[in-house]
């Protein structure tokens, strides 16, 4: 599935703190899937990342289902990277995925998580 290849694993804001939430895209009927992490300062909540993921993805031909959210907390000039907390509406993802999905992009940053709310 070359398009799906064309789908970025993260796409998240540069610097700060932020909610994400982690996605599931899989084909209609297909078994090909993978999960992807959004995040941005731009999103009140985590609901909103997922009504604007969601259209794109369709178009894609995609179905999306939200496997939870969190927060990251972005520190660019440290190159570090950490993951935490939970989505009220989504429950919380599983942060050590998300950490996973983050290292194949950002490969020479410090990415740690914790279940911690703060």
């Amino acid at each position: 599935g070359t398009a799906m290849a064309a789908v970025r694993d993260v796409e998240i804001d540069s610097e700060g703190t932020f909610k994400y939430i982690l996605v599931r895209l899989q084909r209609p009927g297909g078994q090909e899937q993978r999960d992807i992490v959004r995040g941005t300062k731009a999103a009140e909540f985590h609901n909103h990342i997922f009504e604007k993921v969601n259209p794109e993805m369709e178009k894609l031909g995609y179905e999306c289902k939200c496997l939870g959210g969190g927060k990251i907390d972005h520190n660019s000039k440290d190159k570090k990277i950490r993951v935490f907390g939970l989505s009220t509406g989504y429950g919380k993802a599983d942060h050590s995925v998300t950490a996973e999905i983050l290292k194949k992009v950002y490969t020479d940053y410090e990415i740690t998580w914790s279940d911690d709310k703060k």
